[in-house]
């Protein structure tokens, strides 16, 4: 364990080396940072943080620069993540009021995000396997014609147009919805299906046959998640910061995100909207990526996170910042969700 000296040694280090992505030796320690103490006891801890593998020198007469292990364990020590300014919070707000549909939504947080970090930002679509059903309504478009619309919790909304052999009763199709929403609202779309299989055997024999046919209509809109394994990205000019460091970082990088399954599990472990999860370097789940980290979380109504987003550059990226910035787009997101 290291005392409270040396992680302020450590934090001062990888805030520096941050900042102007250059090795940081003693003295700049001690005169950019209040440390209190003197330039040789510095270099006395400087060396205690290399023997132990949390900092390394990368060339001969050369400052310092924080390893895997030292970035881990000063973001694991960070006492609160860095808030936004109201500024930055209510530019949020509006940035992402004014979308139109979930396609717009996931746009403008890839936007925001790339923007608020100046890192690559990452956005998976909500899937429908994790979303519930908000509303099921039916609409009559002609006498043997209707409109299926199913809406779920993340904002997506499926139509089906369903043809009829015959006119339906107006009353039989308020029956119909009545008890297709009792039925499945607040219910996951994976069990939803299997929720109305027994709704035809309710009606008139005289109308079991049109209402089977929107009962498996709805059934076949429940199953069809299209926006399953999608990820939208964004932000790729940001890379050009880090260009002396293009084959270990960003050439593996750009190539990830050409492969969506990658960028999935980059994303994979954020599952909670309330915790961000960072993996840094050689934590990354894929080898050609570990020059790199990722910050990440859940979004979606409620406590259960319906897909993941966030953010993924070189190891030396602002952690406290990132984090804040993911934590903030990905509770808008979710609000807005939630209201629908």
């Amino acid at each position: 364990m290291l005392d409270d000296r040396k992680l302020d040694v450590l934090r001062a280090i990888v805030e520096d080396y941050v900042q102007t992505q250059e090795p940081v030796g003693s003295k700049a320690l001690v005169d950019r940072h209040r440390l209190g103490v003197s330039p040789a006891t510095v270099r006395n801890d400087m060396a205690a943080l290399e023997e132990e593998g949390f900092i390394m020198q990368p060339h001969t007469s050369a400052g310092r620069i924080p390893t895997d292990k030292g970035y881990r364990l000063f973001v694991d020590r960070l006492t609160s993540v860095k808030p936004l300014s109201p500024a930055e919070r209510r530019a949020i707000a509006t940035f992402l009021q004014g979308a139109v549909d979930l396609d717009d939504v996931v746009h403008r947080s890839v936007r925001l995000l790339a923007q608020l970090t100046q890192q690559v930002a990452i956005v998976q679509y909500p899937t429908l396997s994790r979303s519930t059903v908000r509303h099921v309504e039916v609409v009559t478009l002609s006498p043997s014609k209707l409109l299926l619309v199913v809406i779920t919790s993340s904002g997506r909304v499926e139509q089906r147009v369903v043809e009829l052999p015959g006119a339906v009763d107006d009353d039989v199709l308020a029956d119909l919805r009545a008890r297709l929403n009792t039925a499945v609202v607040g219910q996951h779309l994976s069990d939803a299906a299997g929720r109305v299989a027994a709704l035809p055997s309710m009606f008139h024999p005289d109308d079991v046959a049109p209402v089977a046919q929107i009962v498996a209509t709805f059934a076949e809109a429940v199953a069809d998640d299209r926006m399953a394994d999608k990820v939208a990205f964004g932000g790729t000019a940001n890379l050009v910061r880090f260009g002396e460091d293009f084959d270990t970082s960003v050439r593996p990088l750009l190539e990830a995100l050409e492969e969506h399954v990658v960028l999935l599990k980059l994303l994979g472990e954020a599952t909670s909207p309330s915790r961000v999860t960072v993996r840094i370097g050689h934590e990354v789940p894929h080898e050609q990526l570990a020059a790199t980290s990722v910050v990440a979380t859940g979004y979606g109504p409620g406590d259960s996170p319906i897909a993941t987003l966030g953010v993924v550059g070189p190891t030396r990226m602002d952690y406290p910042g990132s984090m804040a910035a993911v934590t903030a787009v990905a509770r808008y997101v979710s609000q807005m969700l939630a209201d629908g």
